[in-house]
């Protein structure tokens, strides 16, 4: 999927998924047997440490109650540690909440956001609500290993996130990828959100949220399109480190990486 993490800090999205050679960045490492076979299922077409974590509130303001069976969250989230149950965590611009999609509810939101020109130029979703519901129904029908959210601050959604694992992903064909590497995909939806540094803040606070909240994952990663400078550079600020430049098959991307064992320095 010509798929993306738009938009970080950023006045630009940013595109997402697999492609290059050339990455030095650790030593592969062999899969075990389960990750193996669900490694060969490809994903459907595309903090604070834990103290003071808040129950989890997964109604935005302004969001109305019902629920289709396909539009819930996946009820165990194994592949991903729960994550509908993380709640809230603290960051300089409030409370920010990871707050699992259900397309009744927030199908018209996010494709708004797809149809602005700076976020179609990456993640290529704008167009009729039906394209923005495949791409968000392809994840919610998979087996847990994507799970589109919003970024939820201080109860007002204010960006479309998408927590997957990378080392199940197709982009683990393009780097040395290890066990539980989680990867990030990201977009600011307000223009007036964009630019001052709020995407950098959620970016650090949803990549510190994933290391807190999954043990076994050791690092953060992200592929943004090279020709998003800035969110690239949001990437930077975020604590993330950029470690090669790979081609995935619908761009060059950046492989931006965020390290548990920096996390804390950086």
């Amino acid at each position: 999927m010509s798929h993306t993490e738009a938009s970080a800090e950023t006045d630009g999205p940013e595109s997402t998924h697999s492609g290059g050679g050339g990455v030095e960045d650790t030593l592969e490492l062999r899969l075990p047997g389960e990750l193996v076979a669900l490694s060969g299922q490809d994903r459907p077409s595309r903090a604070e440490a834990p103290t003071g974590r808040e129950p989890q509130d997964t109604t935005p303001h302004g969001a109305s109650g019902g629920q289709n069976p396909r539009d819930r969250p996946f009820p165990r989230g194994d592949l991903l540690d729960a994550l509908a149950e993380w709640g809230a965590v603290a960051t300089p611009a409030g409370r920010f909440q990871l707050v699992p999609v259900r397309i009744d509810r927030d199908l018209q939101l996010v494709s708004r956001w797809m149809n602005d020109p700076a976020v179609a130029a990456f993640w290529e979703l704008a167009g009729p609500e039906s394209v923005t519901e495949h791409h968000l129904g392809g994840q919610l029908a998979g087996d847990g290993r994507s799970i589109p959210c919003l970024g939820v601050l201080d109860g007002v959604p204010k960006g479309y996130f998408e927590i997957y694992r990378a080392d199940l992903d197709p982009l683990a064909r393009h780097y040395p990828a290890r066990p539980h590497d989680t990867g990030i995909h990201l977009l600011i939806g307000g223009v007036a959100d964009r630019g001052r540094g709020l995407g950098t803040a959620l970016l650090r606070a949803a990549a510190d949220h994933v290391l807190d909240h999954r043990p076994h994952c050791a690092r953060v990663v992200a592929e943004p399109d090279l020709r998003n400078t800035p969110s690239v550079s949001a990437f930077l600020s975020a604590g993330f480190r950029f470690s090669a430049e790979v081609d995935l098959p619908d761009k060059r991307a950046a492989l931006m990486v965020r390290d548990r064992a920096l996390s804390k320095v950086l």
